[in-house]
């Protein structure tokens, strides 16, 4: 008889867990909101990853959690372009004090690099990029400033 092993995360005192990321994304998110290479996150701090994990809701799931850490709104919009079903869990003091699902709004600013090197964004201007969105499923993004159309985001954030 084989043995279940049981996922098991070290709780977090304070900060962020982000839940139902798509399979495989996991280090995008960790990108989007700042944690690249051996220095963790902001202040050192400890960030766990579990990636393929079985999901009832999704089928297969990523989850970050990072400690002394909670997201901005822009960071919260680019998340929301790569893992439109993932759950945003703040912690405090061990406790789940709110939760949201992610959701695109309207209009993306600053997050992405428009991909059209003509734009002005692109440009030595101090000019941050705009994007309204025009699809949902699949998403669609319009740059506000050139009109160029934008559906590969993993290659354009900002």
């Amino acid at each position: 008889m084989t043995a279940v092993r049981e996922l098991k995360l070290t709780p977090i005192r304070n900060g962020t867990v982000i839940d139902h990321i798509g399979s495989g994304l996991a280090l995008e998110v960790l990108r989007i909101i700042g944690i690249e290479g051996r220095e963790g996150g902001e202040g050192g701090s400890t960030v766990s990853v579990a990636m393929h994990v079985p999901s009832q809701k999704i089928g297969w799931k990523d989850i970050v959690k990072v400690e002394n850490m909670e997201l901005s709104p822009r960071k919260l919009n680019a998340i929301a372009l790569i893992a439109p079903t993932a759950t945003v869990s703040i912690i405090r003091e061990q406790r789940v004090r709110e939760k949201r699902i992610v959701a695109l709004p309207d209009r993306i600013d600053g997050v992405l690099k428009c991909p059209n090197p003509s734009c002005i964004t692109n440009q030595p201007e101090p000019v941050e990029s705009e994007f309204e969105v025009i699809q949902r499923a699949p998403v669609v993004l319009r740059c506000a400033f050139c009109e160029r159309r934008v559906d590969d985001f993993l290659h354009h954030l900002a």
